[in-house]
């Protein structure tokens, strides 16, 4: 008897006769064919756009006419935003912190102090934002980013007694746990910056500094908390700690204020915020504005009053004071409205350009075509 097959609307194909029951009693073979749906067939709706010019030229034109405006408008705040820099790293023989540079010691009881005077052209309104630069130092390395405990920065206590093995080996000083641990807080920036301005009958006014609100809310609330319960006394939670090599302190002696100590303490918390670049800044006093008659940093003269605790010489590196204003798009940064008006210019000529071919060229390639 011979074998019959037919196919059913879906594309199976079914064998009867005898050689389907040698085959094992009879059955439905399936071919390979994908199923008759929409989806797997490639028939669902869809949008293929037909470049014209038409389509094209408008495009260009408008985005060029959009990002030119917007990249000057971003190059001038930029610009308006006063910024002065000032340098002590002490490297030259002429820098005023030059004997401290070239004298530290971490085994110095005494810190070394240096004061750097300079002078303002302008002066600053509103708030003033107070950075410390350093350059050279790279800390975006992937075992120095790893270098930290989390859990432990987070006030858990049984990571505070053990810290992670990515601290090594700085996770560990005279068999003591150290809290914290880690590679970035051992190498915390220390120097302190005093801001003294010289009045015209040279008396000398210290500027009050505000050493909190520097860090972001959700590290000071969310990831970094002190160990224990709230009011703690921290010196008995960090009993059996020590502090890291490079400190000159504990953690729980950061700030006599307790909101602002241990582990919440903002200067430690914005330090632990590891930067992409081996030239940074961050953010170390605000200056705020305490009267609408005068400004907050006159134009004159003024000396930065440094206590030199922070050695930058072994990796070649600098270290500089900023004083800055800020605008509603932040700090000075040209480099967002340098790209605006390079993109929009771009996109400007090569919309003309395009405009020039198409008028040139377009014409003469309808007209083959209808001759045609």
């Amino acid at each position: 008897m011979m074998a019959s097959s037919y196919k059913d609307e879906d594309g199976h194909i079914t064998v009867s006769g005898s050689g389907a029951a040698a085959g094992g009693g009879g059955g439905s073979l399936r071919s390979k064919k994908p199923e008759n749906t929409a989806f797997k067939q490639q028939r669902l709706p869809a949008w293929q756009p037909i470049l014209t010019a038409g389509t094209v030229l408008p495009a260009f034109f408008i985005i060029g006419l959009m990002f030119i405006p917007i990249g000057i408008g971003l190059y001038v705040t930029s610009n308006n935003i006063k910024e002065f820099e000032v340098d002590y790293t002490g490297v030259e023989m002429s820098s005023p912190c030059f004997t401290c540079s070239q004298n530290f010691s971490w085994n110095s009881t005494k810190p070394c102090t240096c004061s750097v005077p300079f002078h303002l052209d302008q002066p600053y309104e509103s708030n003033v934002f107070m950075y410390y630069g350093l350059s050279n130092f790279y800390q975006n390395h992937r075992r120095y980013v790893k270098s930290r405990d989390d859990s432990q920065l987070n006030g858990n206590e049984e990571s505070l007694r053990k810290p992670s093995k990515e601290c090594e080996p700085y996770a560990k000083s005279n068999n003591k746990p150290i809290a914290p641990c880690g590679a970035i807080a051992n190498s915390m920036f220390n120097d302190s910056l005093e801001l003294i301005y010289i009045d015209p009958n040279g008396t000398k006014v210290q500027i009050p500094l505000t050493a909190t609100g520097i860090a972001w809310w959700t590290d000071k609330h969310v990831k970094f908390r002190n160990p224990g319960a709230e009011n703690t006394n921290l010196t008995v939670v960090f009993q059996g700690t020590t502090r890291p090599v490079n400190w000159r302190r504990p953690v729980f002696q950061l700030d006599s204020d307790p909101d602002n100590n241990g582990f919440i303490n903002e200067d430690f918390i914005v330090w632990m915020r590891t930067a992409a670049l081996p030239t940074f800044r961050k953010l170390y006093r605000i200056i705020q504005r305490r009267s609408n008659v005068h400004p907050t940093l006159p134009r004159g003269n003024y000396t930065l009053e440094v206590v030199y605790n922070y050695p930058v010489r072994s990796f070649e590196g600098r270290k500089r004071m900023i004083l800055s204003t800020i605008s509603w798009m932040g700090g000075k940064n040209p480099f967002l409205g340098i790209a605006y008006v390079s993109v929009g210019s771009v996109c400007f000529l090569l919309g003309v350009l395009l405009l020039i071919i198409h008028h040139k060229y377009g014409n003469r390639n309808n007209a083959a075509e209808i001759s045609h």
